[in-house]
């Protein structure tokens, strides 16, 4: 009967609305914090909690456990009916027993237990934090190492790249550099030579050395004040200007003196006088004792009076190109006073004789584009310092040029006599003679001792002509020992002409009907054949012989057999050993063996820059990688386009 006693004191000394707010635990606030009714039931909730730890049963420790995470919540339902009063009667007598004899925990162990768990759950709570906060940091750590590792690749992969491209650069501009050195060390001049017959497509002739000389620019002059005209103007032609066009040169000329200028159009720098275009009508009248250099070049002057230099007596260069001179028109003694003149232009006029009483003092004459039908023994007598002559596009020939010419002109090395009509080359060449021009001609042979008399002779050009192998003599030119570089392009050739001249280096034979090379025909030249261009011509498959480039094969730096019907690569290309420059395009070539064009055994340093195969029929898929092995770089190997699709 004491138990129910107890119960009953323990109801009516807890008010139901109070037990109600304890039953409500997690939502007030602790009995710590200063709530006077968590102070009284704390310590006895305290006490029913550890009394059901002690007492329960192995078999309830799983539920007992979740209860006392239940009870830590604060929200355990038998805790709260107990506190309220309603808890069920107890099970048995032996937990009373066991309750009974469980000895009671003071207030402020209670307390500490209570302080322990919230401490743990805080601890809890803040380790399950610092764990998410450190997955968190590891994470940020971890996506900002991928991207300091990409970054690190992508600069490493930025430079490699510029580091390749350096090496590239380095290695184009090297390669340049050598090619340069080459060149110079050649001695040669590259061009490019635009093909006039069978179809128009460019030659690229590196070691071409037929050409123009270089136009020599005027040397920028400084601006000087005008000096006063002569006085009286010059005469104009009866014959070509009426009567009002005299009144109005006259008014003009009047005008320009009393002005104290030069007519419209002209230009003065310095030294040189500049009337180009002007259309003018008449050789101005000049007072400049200074003047060095006078240009009236695209005018409509016709005559040159006597006393047109008397004012500018230390002319050196004088151009009166494309005017309408005539022979008659210039006084015989119109240049006579010119004592330092050394270069006179009267290219595109209408002279037919060349002027008489040239100065002695001359280095250059050109009178290109004329109408010159003949020269004389004495038209160049006392030209004693001429070094370059051009008689070009004109009416000349062998039968109206004297032999003896040429006698007095000890100094000319340079001579051009284009575009005429002569059948054979002119007799009586200087002895000083170095390049001999004689394109666009008849001439049908080179007959023997031709050139005995120029043994200095260098650079013959004969290209556009009607010469046949059979008509060039055998001793025409094989024993000159000077005589180094030979045009006959667009001749009417079978044959590369045997018995050539012993020093030959250039042989240029483009456009001819050449239909074989014969057997040593080049064995005998000392120290060997550098250059040869045999494009557009008929070579077949049985042109070239095993022994046509013997004497050759060390010597040979460039060679062109494009525009052919060669069947296949001719034999002796691989043992060229300087070869530099190959041309087999266009032609009817259907495989490229590995021996071809490389020498398998050779391991020296390949001298191979550049080779051309396009437009014919190879399958470049078929062609071996070691085919091209003394080849430079691939790169400058053209297979492509080829005939066949």
């Amino acid at each position: 009967m004491r138990r129910p006693t107890k119960k009953k004191r323990s109801q009516e000394a807890t008010p139901p609305e109070k037990t109600q707010d304890v039953s409500c635990f997690g939502s007030k606030p602790p009995f710590w914090q200063g709530n006077s009714q968590g102070m009284r039931t704390g310590p006895l909730l305290a006490a029913v909690w550890l009394l059901l730890v002690f007492t329960v049963t192995p078999g309830q420790n799983g539920r007992d456990t979740r209860r006392t995470k239940r009870k830590r919540d604060g929200h355990d339902p038998d805790l709260s009916l107990e506190l309220s009063g309603d808890s069920p009667a107890p099970r048995n007598h032996d937990n009373h027993d066991s309750i009974a004899s469980t000895p009671q925990l003071t207030h402020e162990e209670i307390q500490r237990i209570l302080w322990r768990e919230e401490e743990e759950r805080l601890e809890e709570d803040e380790q399950l934090r610092k764990r998410e906060e450190a997955k968190k940091r590891k994470r940020k750590e971890r996506k900002e190492q991928e991207e300091k590792q990409r970054r690190i690749a992508e600069e490493a992969r930025r430079r490699r790249e510029e580091e390749e491209e350096e090496r590239r650069k380095t290695e184009e501009e090297e390669s340049r550099r050598k090619e340069e050195k080459e060149a110079r060390e050649r001695e040669e001049k590259l061009r490019e030579e635009i093909l006039r017959e069978q179809e128009e497509e460019e030659v690229w002739l590196r070691g071409d050395v037929f050409q123009m000389l270089p136009k020599e620019e005027e040397e920028p002059e400084e601006p000087d004040l005008l000096p006063a005209p002569i006085p009286r103007p010059p005469a104009a032609a009866e014959d070509e200007l009426k009567e009002e066009e005299d009144e109005e040169e006259e008014e003009e000329k009047e005008v320009a003196v009393k002005a104290g200028g030069l007519p419209p159009g002209c230009d003065i720098s310095d030294v040189t006088l500049t009337c180009d275009n002007a259309k003018l009508t008449y050789f101005p009248p000049l007072l400049m004792p200074q003047l060095k250099s006078l240009s009236l070049e695209g005018n409509n002057i016709s005559s040159i009076p006597a006393e047109a230099f008397n004012g500018i007596p230390n002319l050196e260069w004088i151009n009166l190109k494309k005017n309408k001179l005539t022979s008659a028109g210039i006084a015989q003694r119109a240049f006579q006073s010119l004592k330092m003149l050394k270069r006179l232009y009267l290219d595109g006029n209408l002279l037919e004789v060349a002027p008489a009483n040239l100065p002695p003092s001359l280095q250059e004459l050109k009178i290109n584009e004329n109408r010159l039908q003949r020269i004389q023994g004495n038209t160049f007598q006392g030209l004693s310092s001429l070094v370059i002559l051009e008689l070009e596009a004109n009416l000349l020939s062998e039968a109206n040029m004297d032999p003896e010419a040429f006698a007095s002109l000890a100094q000319l090395s340079y001579l051009r006599l284009g575009q005429n009509h002569f059948r054979s080359v002119p007799q009586g060449l200087p002895p000083l003679l170095l390049e001999l021009y004689l394109e666009n001609n008849l001439i049908e042979e080179i007959p023997a001792g031709v050139f005995n008399n120029s043994q200095n002779l260098n650079v013959l050009s004969l290209r556009h002509n009607r010469l046949e192998e059979t008509r060039i003599a055998p001793l025409a030119w094989i024993h000159h020992r000077s005589l180094e570089s030979v045009d006959l392009s667009y001749n009417k050739l079978y044959l590369v002409p045997s018995y050539l001249p012993t020093s030959l280096v250039h042989l240029v034979l483009v456009g001819n009907h050449i239909e074989r090379i014969p057997g040593f025909v080049f064995a005998h030249m000392d120290p060997g054949l550098e250059y040869l261009y045999l494009s557009y011509n008929k070579l077949d498959g049985e042109a070239i012989e095993p022994e046509s480039f013997f004497g050759s094969y060390h010597s040979m730096v460039e060679l062109c057999l494009d525009h052919n019907q060669l069947l296949s690569v001719p034999s002796g290309i691989n043992e060229m050993t300087n070869l530099h420059f190959l041309r087999l395009n266009n032609n009817n070539i259907r495989s490229i063996p590995d021996e071809g064009i490389c020498d398998p055994e050779c391991n020296g340093d390949s001298t191979l820059v550049a080779v051309r195969l396009e437009n014919n029929l190879i399958d470049p898929l078929k062609v071996s990688p070691s085919a091209f092995s003394c080849v430079r770089s691939s790169s400058s190997v053209v297979l492509k386009p080829q005939k066949i699709k």
